[in-house]
């Protein structure tokens, strides 16, 4: 974790894999840790390549990368994970974490 948290801080934020200590494979994206300021066909070859390298890490969703992002976007109903707490974005309400 350290390693993928030094890379992305190294790159301007964005997404990186990586197996050991090793950054394998990264997006950079260093407009607001979302956008990237390359050309389309360059991110997509990055993107490629993150995916490949979530499956030989063994991982079974067809994109993940994109599926990390879009969980963290509080706006998608129902729960959401934020800064601030699990949100209900149905009912615009904190919801607590303790059973």
């Amino acid at each position: 974790m350290a390693a993928a948290v030094n890379r992305l801080a190294a790159i301007g934020g964005g997404q990186v894999a990586v197996v050991g200590q090793i950054p394998v494979a990264e997006v950079p994206c260093p407009i607001g840790d979302l956008l990237s300021d390359r050309p389309v066909e360059e991110v997509a070859a990055q993107v490629q390549r993150m995916d490949e390298s979530a499956r030989g890490l063994g991982v079974t969703l067809p994109a993940p990368f994109m599926a990390m992002s879009f969980m963290a976007l509080s706006m998608i109903p129902e729960l959401r994970i934020t800064d601030r707490g699990l949100v209900d974005t149905v009912r615009f309400e904190l919801v607590p974490l303790e059973a």
